[in-house]
Order: C-alpha cells, then sequence, then structure tokens
C-alpha cells in the first residue's frame, strides 16, 4: 500500500504525478481514509490530524510521487447582490445561518436549499444555479497548523 502523509503546496510538489482524487467539499475534511484514484488506484491517507482540503492541493507520497487534490463539481446556488454593500448583508445573513459559503467579489456560492433561496430573493438577491466546484470560506477557527501552513485565495 501506498501512504500519503504530508499535504504541499502545488508549486513544492515533489517527484512526478502519481494520480488524482476527486472529492466533494464535505469529503477533504480528511485525517486517515483509503483514497480511490481517478485510474482505480488507491492511496492510504494517513496524517497527524485531519485537515480541511482544498481543490489544488498535493498529497506527498511514500513513494515519492504525489497526488493531485480536486474538487469535485457540485450542485451550488450563485447568489449576486445589487451592490458591493448588498453582497455584505446577504453574506451576513447567509453567516447568521451559519452556512458554508464560497465568498468571491461580486458573488456567493452556496449549496443549494429552497428555503435558503426564498430567503435571499426576498432580501433582493438574484439567486441561480450553478454546477462548480465549491471551496467554502474556512471559518474563524480552522486551524492553519495542518502541516502544509498556506491559505486559499481567490
Amino acid at each position: 500500500m501506498i501512504y500519503a502523509t504530508s499535504v504541499l503546496r502545488p508549486d513544492d510538489a515533489p517527484g512526478e504525478l502519481f494520480g488524482r482524487v476527486t472529492l466533494a467539499h464535505d469529503e477533504r475534511h480528511l485525517r486517515r481514509k483509503l483514497l480511490h484514484l481517478e485510474d482505480g488506484r488507491m492511496v492510504m491517507l494517513d496524517l497527524k490530524e485531519a485537515v480541511m482540503l482544498a481543490g489544488g492541493d498535493v498529497l506527498a507520497l511514500d513513494n515519492g510521487g504525489h497526488v493531485l487534490i480536486d474538487a469535485k463539481p457540485e450542485a451550488l446556488m450563485e447568489v449576486r447582490a445589487r451592490d458591493g454593500l448588498h453582497l455584505i448583508e446577504l453574506a451576513w445573513h447567509l453567516g447568521n445561518r451559519h452556512l458554508a459559503a464560497q465568498v468571491e467579489k461580486d458573488r456567493i456560492l452556496i449549496l443549494r436549499d429552497h428555503v435558503i433561496r426564498d430567503m435571499l430573493e426576498r432580501l433582493g438577491a438574484s439567486v441561480c444555479d450553478v454546477e462548480e466546484p465549491f471551496q467554502p470560506v474556512r471559518g474563524a477557527y480552522h486551524s492553519q497548523a495542518h502541516g502544509h501552513g498556506h491559505h486559499h485565495h481567490d
């Protein structure tokens, strides 16, 4: 069995690409798990503590290669606002409900939920369904001390 025991930045990836694994956002919070690569091979992820992997992260393997983490496209809602202040207000309402959200300059992405869609539309938001990789903002209490110490900014 091949083991992955650390997470690296893509620029620091040693050796050659051994494989890829595509995971949804809720499948990327891991410590120990048997990962099934796209080509059918398997790698045992065995980290010292749990990490929240992002699309583009790289797992270093004990055989010298690496595995690329891809973010799986998911069923999301794209939330757009009238202006910047309105987007901040919408983000506040979503945060007040503790929803995972990918916050960008001109939109917010969240998982599909008809109740939340109704609330957002009542608040004046434009909401449409999209299928995209989901990289929600990590919470304020999320530890960065998990071995790769980098941040994901878009």
